[in-house]
Order: C-alpha cells, then structure tokens, then sequence
C-alpha cells in the first residue's frame, strides 16, 4: 500500500477510536510520520499482516507517538508462529513456517510486553477468540517455556506453554514508536 494510502487507512481508525488516544491530534500524528518512511514501513507491515496498528499513547518525554495492534482478535497474519528462532529449530518435524521474534523484528516492531498487552486490554475486548505471544522474561524462556495472554471471562488470562509450540489462533501482537 502507498504511503499516502496506509496514512488514510491510520487517520480514519484514529478517528473513528478516539477513545483510545484521548487529547491526540491526527495531525501532529501525521506529521511525525511523514518524516519517518521507516515507521511508515513497519506500520505497512502491521497493517499488511492483519494488526491494524493504532495510536495508543504519546510519550512525553520522548515525544513519540506510540502505536499497538488493536486488531479485534490476533493478527491473521502472524499466526501460527512459535516464541522464537532457538524455538523453531528445535522442533523435529511439522515446523510452522516462523516465528513471533524474528517475524516481529523483521517488521522493525517489538512483541507487547505483559504489561502492555494489560494497558491494551483497557481500551477494549481484544484476543476473546485468539491468543497473543507476549515477551517472554528471559528466566522462564532458559527453561523452555514462552508466555502468551488472551481476554476470557471479562478477563486477562496469561498462560506458559512451551515455546516450540504453535497454534492456528495464536499469533502475537506488536508496538511500535515513532
């Protein structure tokens, strides 16, 4: 998509969800985006991919803008994926095709923490039919496991599984700032 088609795409989803980023204005958005085609790439790729990347916040201090996937459920396109490369690799046979740290990295986005994935599911119902992997603390990924969440029962589950694993309603969802 062109960029001048992916910022239509992003200013209609920040307006019609304002609640996600009260006191924000599309155009200081913009802006900043317009002079970074590098973000515009990875917001593409998020957009590509089925996350429907939004605006969720501005950090001050920084002064950048800060962009989640807010796709209803996981990303489609991102789906199916084990935690990562070291995960990949040591599976013998029925590989998925990838994996959510280096798919993550190659898009130039970064998996939700734990937290982050919480801050999200304020803004909304999201990942009540999917899950998502999250980033995993470095302990409990020594011994294998990897950690993902979902929203069930009004509310936010976070569950281990190992990180080999993959499922097909189970993808990851990225942040991003610009």
């Amino acid at each position: 998509m062109s960029n001048l088609a992916l910022l239509r795409v992003l200013e209609a989803r920040f307006e019609k969800n304002m609640n996600r980023h009260q006191g924000l204005e599309w155009v200081k958005v913009q802006a900043k985006l317009e002079t970074n085609t590098e973000k515009l790439w990875s917001l593409n790729e998020m957009e590509r991919t089925g996350g429907e990347p939004d605006v969720i916040g501005h950090d001050k201090k920084t002064a950048e803008y800060i962009f989640y996937d807010c796709s209803v459920e996981s990303p489609k396109g991102r789906r199916s994926v084990c935690y990562d490369r070291e995960a990949l690799e040591s599976r013998k046979e029925h590989k998925p095709e990838n994996n959510a740290i280096d798919m993550a990295a190659t898009m130039g986005i970064e998996l939700l923490t734990e937290e982050q994935y919480r801050e999200l599911q304020k803004l909304g119902n999201f990942d009540t039919k999917t899950s998502s992997w999250v980033k995993t603390p470095a302990d409990i990924r020594k011994l294998g496991g990897a950690i993902f969440c979902d929203r069930r029962y009004e509310t936010v589950f976070v569950y281990h599984n190992g990180a080999e694993s993959y499922y097909a309603a189970r993808g990851f969802r990225g942040s991003l700032k610009t």
